[in-house]
């Protein structure tokens, strides 16, 4: 994924920071505990396809 697109998007929900995952293609927003997924190198940021993260933030 290219840096420069995970340095402007911000989480949709509470537009907080958003942490890379490589490991699990996903984008995640530890405040809000959701990891949206990143299909085809392509971020699907929308609330309803993330996926609840659990209290250990995985």
């Amino acid at each position: 994924m290219d840096p420069r697109l995970l340095e402007i998007l911000v989480c949709p929900v509470c537009k907080g920071p958003l942490e890379h995952r490589r490991d699990k293609s996903e984008l995640v927003c530890k405040p809000c505990r959701l990891a949206y997924p990143v299909k085809d190198d392509i971020p699907v940021m929308l609330e309803g396809e993330a996926r609840s993260l659990g209290p250990d933030g995985q």
